[in-house]
């Protein structure tokens, strides 16, 4: 987890940042926060640098928004790979200046249920809030008053098919960066990423695709493999 939230206040990725640079840890409260931040966005991220005088500091905390000190982007729980931290004013502000301005290049590479028919592509679906679930995003394709979204883009590449053609290796390029967009997207195409549960990529829903491509002498080894993930098969391999 990126930074401490209801239900994970101790072994964030802030909490490690903190220690490393021998600062306190920042603490959670349920006063107002006086930094309200978007959930969905990586521009509204802009928080405090790690030169920032924390020791005096609360991480405030409603609903949806939290003190996040050095963080200029996210990743999602379960989401391996690269993340950059900003240690001082300059840098959080040059940072912070170059994802509002979509300058910053970031690729991901994940493993599909099923192998998507095109083999490239541009996604161009807004994503908002499922409104049955909560802790869900969801594609909308026609926003209303009543239905907000907001524009979210992804190019796609499928770099290698795998699992006898059950399954494949698809690289993501994020032309913006919403909640679990590569997730949404993915799942809108119809191929969600392998153990995203949230989003579709079940043990059932990779089986599925998986075991009528693969002999059936290795399907015992292939349920206990897929039953065994624990997180979607997301990688943030680029970043620049």
């Amino acid at each position: 987890v990126v930074h401490p939230a209801p239900g994970n206040t101790h072994g964030t990725l802030v909490n490690g940042i903190l220690h490393h640079c021998g600062l306190p840890s920042v603490g959670c409260s349920s006063e107002p926060n006086p930094y309200e931040i978007e959930e969905d966005s990586d521009t509204k991220l802009q928080i405090c640098p790690l030169d920032f005088d924390v020791r005096q500091t609360t991480c405030y905390m409603n609903a949806e928004s939290i003190v996040r000190p050095g963080i200029v982007h996210r990743l999602d729980k379960g989401t391996s790979g690269l993340l950059v931290v900003a240690k001082d004013e300059n840098a959080h502000t040059q940072l912070s200046d170059q994802f509002r301005r979509h300058t910053v290049h970031r690729r991901y590479i994940s493993i599909t249920c099923g192998v998507p028919h095109a083999s490239n592509g541009h996604i161009e679906i807004p994503v908002g809030r499922d409104l049955n679930n909560r802790i869900r995003m969801a594609p909308i394709p026609n926003p209303t008053h009543n239905r907000q979204a907001r524009f979210a883009a992804s190019r796609y590449n499928v770099v290698e098919v795998v699992g006898g053609g059950g399954a494949a290796l698809v690289e993501w390029k994020l032309e913006t960066g919403r909640t679990h967009q590569i997730r949404v997207h993915a799942q809108y195409l119809g191929y969600p990423l392998l153990g995203d549960n949230l989003y579709g990529g079940t043990t059932g829903m990779a089986l599925s695709r998986l075991k009528p491509k693969v002999s059936s002498k290795y399907h015992g080894r292939l349920s206990k493999l897929v039953s065994n993930l624990r997180r979607p098969c997301l990688h943030a391999f680029s970043l620049g």
